[in-house]
């Protein structure tokens, strides 16, 4: 007996003794097995060390395939399966009493995937050249030493010019200045964590709404519970290893062929201008993506696919007869068409708000017991307790509007801030949730939108400022400590991992990540320059928030009506949807659909969307849900035998000296 079997006990209490939870009944039969045992802490930490140390090198010396970027989280994934298959697998063989359990090998992955998020777009990728691009990237031709300098708080950037110039630009066997990144880096730590508890916490708040109530489907979570199903074992499956060697085998060859140009590389995408050529049209196929979408509800899928083909037709139409919007909203981030970031921001806002007023009756209870009078509300099973983790939040949301407003934000503004902020990590990760999407942007990011609303004037140069220091972890963000906290609370609960514990095991994940790709991260821009290193993280992106500073302060804008007038009706709309679905069970179009249907990110996989709905409608037509079961193991090895591609690649490559062998970025 282990802690899965906690719920039927507390169905059944009969044999509990007066004041006995279910654990103590577990533990007074004899039947308790610790579900997070210090082995698996240990072994989740050196994995995590493995993910926060090695991807950097990877992405930037060997530079090969992304492997933290998104939802999907490459890195955990493939040592998941070189731990469940290479390393248990033998530990079995030896000793079949002493290897390790399901429960301990899903504590393993949840660290895995926490820890994906820092070394790259969450976190380290973003931190380290923000902060120094202003810098190191200020001319005369755009004024940031007089535009932006005077108004950066002294203690939140590097202010040493050559250490600085060194980041970027390298020298071998330079030595990392820490006497000149630690202060900055530790001022900016009490807001990094207080933002990844904020975001566990509310995670923690809707666990048992989403997933006992709602019942959302999580597909990203299938595939880790399918590899330690031990009744029906994944790995013993013929359609497992087909779907896996096929991935494996067209990576393989894109592979070979960046090292023997005479080896046929399989085409993976292409793009066709339409509409006069003012769109592109892009065919790619992911074989990962596809995966994970044959996961997902049909009429999920459906909507993604059928409303990114309308967004891109009107949008077509729109560029013919010369209607546009002229804005500066902060570049291509999120989708590069002007009207549809404030539609999907207005479908943002309601899919958060609809998703609350759903979850009313639950939040009360949860409301209730952390103000001591919900006896009655049951926490026991949660990762945190209920006030610990309402109040966790609301003290951290404070902590977090302090700094910012310390940082330079007035403090009217950073309470709007936060609230779009939230509002669309809180979405993103519902969509994830709910679809499998497991690689999404969302339409806007919430400091343009905050200003857009409201006009430049109002914030001020210092306000602007901070705003664009916000870029460090709320701009180009495509995986959240929220997303794989939820995730793995869903794990958690599948495999009966109720201990407490787990919270702090995604902690010691999260201070490994940050602390060693950190680490990593500058030693390697000091000894190569990181303008070498990749030119996305170090050349380009860092110098997007501080353009957007520019152009507002040198052309202040006033508050958009006609971006609220769209955002109004993409939030009607969004209503509209969310209100068909509920009423008419037959409803084809879901909600998420319009949500995220603009963005770049759906215009790349739109296609594998649009195959996996049609392979899975065709499927279950013709041969039900037996069908689908028989051929989940296929769909579930076509994204570990990529991501095992890309692993194996990696490790090949930085033996044999090989650069830019890169397989995989979606």
């Amino acid at each position: 007996m282990t802690w899965r079997d906690l719920p039927r006990i507390k169905e059944h209490p009969p044999e509990l003794l007066p004041g006995e939870d279910a654990r103590r009944f577990m533990q007074r039969k004899g039947t308790y097995q610790r579900p997070l045992t210090l082995r698996a802490v240990v072994i989740g930490l050196l994995a995590s060390l493995l993910i926060a140390t090695l991807d950097p090198y990877g992405l930037y010396i060997i530079k090969g395939s992304y492997m933290t970027l998104d939802y999907s989280t490459p890195a955990a994934v493939f040592l998941f399966f070189v731990l469940v298959v290479v390393v248990n697998g033998v530990w079995k063989r030896i000793s079949p009493r002493s290897a390790l359990r399901p429960p301990e090998l899903i504590t393993v992955y949840i660290m895995m995937i926490v820890t994906c998020v820092i070394p790259t777009l969450g976190l380290t990728a973003q931190i380290l050249p923000v902060l120094a691009a202003v810098t190191y990237y200020a001319t005369p031709a755009n004024g940031w030493d007089r535009l932006i300098h005077p108004h950066l708080h002294p203690l939140l950037v590097p202010r040493d010019k050559e250490a600085i110039r060194l980041f970027f630009e390298g020298k071998p066997g330079a030595i990392v200045p820490w006497e000149v990144w630690l202060p900055s880096l530790l001022v900016w730590m009490p807001l990094i964590l207080a933002l990844y508890f904020v975001m566990i916490a509310m995670m923690v708040l809707v666990r048992r709404q989403w997933m006992d109530r709602e019942r959302l489907a999580f597909p990203v979570t299938q595939l880790p519970l399918e590899m330690v199903n031990e009744q029906e074992p994944l790995l013993r499956k013929p359609l497992f290893w087909l779907g896996f060697a096929l991935p494996f085998t067209v990576g393989s060859l894109i592979a070979l062929h960046n090292y023997a140009p005479s080896v046929p590389a399989p085409p993976v995408f292409t793009r066709v201008p339409i509409f006069r050529e003012t769109v592109t049209w892009t065919f790619r196929f992911s074989f990962p993506m596809l995966g994970f979408f044959y996961l997902a509800n049909l009429d999920a899928l459906f909507s993604l696919w059928f409303f990114n083909l309308l967004f891109m037709v009107v949008r077509g139409y729109l560029n013919i007869y010369g209607v546009e919007i002229r804005e500066d909203l902060g570049g291509a981030y999120g989708t590069p068409y002007i009207p549809y970031k404030y539609l999907g921001m207005g479908a943002m806002l309601m899919l958060v708000a609809t998703s609350l007023w759903s979850a009313r009756a639950h939040l009360s209870d949860v409301v209730r017991k952390s103000l001591g009078r919900g006896k009655d509300v049951d926490d026991s099973m949660e990762m945190l307790s209920y006030p610990v983790a309402f109040w966790g939040m609301v003290l951290g949301l404070l902590a977090m509007s302090v700094w910012i407003w310390w940082s330079g934000l007035p403090y009217w503004a950073t309470w709007l801030y936060l609230l779009f902020m939230m509002v669309l990590f809180f979405g993103l990760t519902r969509v994830v949730a709910e679809t499998g999407l497991a690689e999404a942007v969302a339409a806007m990011i919430a400091p343009v939108f905050t200003v857009a609303g409201f006009g430049s004037t109002p914030f001020g140069a210092r306000g602007l400022t901070a705003l664009g220091l916000t870029w460090v972890y709320s701009a180009d963000i495509r995986t959240t400590i929220m997303a794989s906290s939820v995730h793995g609370l869903r794990l958690a609960e599948r495999t009966g991992i109720r201990s407490r514990g787990l919270f702090w095991a995604m902690v010691l994940a999260i201070v490994v990540g940050i602390v060693a790709s950190i680490w990593v991260t500058l030693l390697l821009a000091y000894r190569h320059g990181g303008a070498n290193l990749n030119s996305w993280f170090f050349i380009a992106g860092p110098q997007f928030p501080y353009r957007w500073v520019e152009g507002k302060m040198n052309n202040p804008s006033d508050p958009s009506v006609t971006g609220w007038l769209l955002t109004g009706f993409g939030a009607a709309v969004m209503g509209f949807l969310s209100a068909m679905r509920q009423r008419f069970v037959s409803w084809p179009f879901h909600p998420v659909g319009f949500c995220v249907g603009s963005t770049w990110i759906m215009d790349e996989i739109w296609l594998t969307c649009f195959i996996a709905w049609l392979l899975k409608y065709l499927i279950l037509r013709f041969g039900g849900l037996r069908w689908f079961r028989m051929s989940l193991p296929f769909f579930l090895g076509l994204i570990v035998g990529q991501y095992t591609c890309n692993g194996v690649w990696l490790v090949i490559d930085y033996f044999s000296g090989a650069k830019g062998n890169q397989i995989f970025w979606i």
